[in-house]
């Protein structure tokens, strides 16, 4: 019988979606599912995109142009020029979501057998990107008891080799919701430039920072003009994560004119997606409050809700909409399933993600799960009723 390829057994599953079919199977049955497992917001869409979309009158959908179309990318270039990053459309390359972007920078700066350096827990689909690229991931630990700030500089230093090449921040953290200072950034920009390292930059929770704290992009570290490779995408920033629009931003233009090869081996990105993403810019500033206040009032009530469960852990993140939580569990995967399977309190239950599946230690994170507040504060608060009466009768829970 012909073998699936060694990439293939050794891509890992996702720890977001991999419980899918046990949820489907608890709809089957009846059951409600609050679904605090993805990072898909019910935030309305920008009516000028839907009023994009709705006028389209386009007789035939062509291919753009293989970096993006220019309107959108000169358009994008305004966008980052208001948030404070100075660029051109020259700098910029759409692609097929945030992903694709992560893909074309790894294949574009990383030969198999490279390293790169991330801060665990990490978003668990740079594993799959990297075993993709045959990239290794080496990880420094931030921990719960510290809220997963930064791990000292000293430790990341401890793990550089001769092979490695780039470190990757998230900032905001997807999973933990940290957002990194200014002052920590240039810790690790000191690193990047002491090693000639490429420092692989996503940012695309850039819009969601808490407590009267402001984003500062990595694309504004003095002297990595040459090293930042800047990651984006529209999906959270509009609520479009369907849409397939994302970014790869960088003034290096050898790295640009490398992943523009690759874009071409793929053709376009969506042009449907193109049009409506350009449409999105344009939306009024009151949209980013509202959406923004709406996500900090659900962490508020988030994190004070989990935190008055006995025997759970819950920081309180500064951006993004995530959370990692530490739960009275034997095992958090088990019971993310059992949640599934077994568990519902008056006809609903609660999908969660398990938090081993973001960390590359093993054993670490297997009473942890993430949460994603993208529901709103009525559902937040069901959910939180659900969740509590789940840990009250868990077989595997720990007193």
């Amino acid at each position: 019988m012909p073998q699936v390829s060694e990439k293939g057994r050794a891509m890992p599953p996702s720890p977001i979606r991999k419980l899918v079919p046990f949820a489907d199977q608890a709809k089957e049955r009846g059951v409600r599912v609050f679904h605090l497992n993805i990072g898909q917001p019910d935030i309305p869409t920008p009516d000028v995109a839907l009023e994009a979309l709705r006028n389209c009158r386009e007789r035939v959908i062509e291919y753009t142009h293989s970096a993006g179309n220019l309107s959108l990318r000169r358009k994008l270039a305004g966008y980052y020029r208001g948030v404070g990053i100075d660029v051109t459309e020259k700098n910029i390359l759409v692609t097929t979501g945030g992903s694709e972007a992560i893909n074309f920078a790894f294949m574009s700066t990383l030969n198999p057998g490279d390293e790169v350096i991330i801060p665990e827990p990490f978003y668990a689909n740079y594993y799959s990107f990297a075993t993709i690229c045959g990239v290794v991931i080496k990880t420094v630990t931030s921990f719960i008891e510290q809220g997963f700030a930064l791990p000292p500089v000293a430790e990341i230093e401890k793990v550089i080799t001769p092979r490695t090449r780039g470190i990757v921040i998230v900032n905001p953290n997807n999973p933990t919701g940290y957002l990194y200072s200014r002052e920590e950034l240039e810790q690790v920009a000191e690193l990047v430039r002491k090693h000639d390292l490429f420092l692989y930059a996503d940012e695309v929770y850039r819009e969601f920072c808490y407590d009267g704290r402001e984003h500062f992009s990595t694309m504004n570290l003095k002297g990595l003009e040459q090293n930042v490779i800047l990651l984006d995408s529209v999906s959270k920033r509009y609520s479009e994560c369907g849409l397939r629009v994302g970014m790869l931003v960088t003034r290096n233009e050898e790295v640009l004119a490398t992943a523009l090869k690759f874009g071409m081996s793929r053709l376009c990105s969506p042009a449907i997606g193109q049009l409506i993403a350009e449409a999105s810019i344009d939306a009024p500033a009151s949209y980013f409050k509202a959406v923004h206040d709406e996500y900090q009032e659900r962490r508020d009530f988030l994190v004070k809700a989990l935190n008055e469960m006995p025997g759970v852990v819950c920081p309180k993140p500064s951006g993004a909409f995530y959370a990692v939580v530490k739960l009275p569990v034997d095992d958090a995967e088990r019971f993310a399933r059992w949640l599934l399977e077994d568990f519902n309190y008056q006809g609903e239950t609660v999908m969660v993600a398990p938090a081993n599946g973001f960390y590359s230690t093993p054993g670490f994170g297997i009473d942890q799960v993430r949460v994603a507040y993208v529901l709103k504060i009525s559902e937040l608060k069901r959910a939180m009723e659900v969740l509590a009466k789940a840990l009250e009768c868990y077989p595997g829970r720990v007193l």
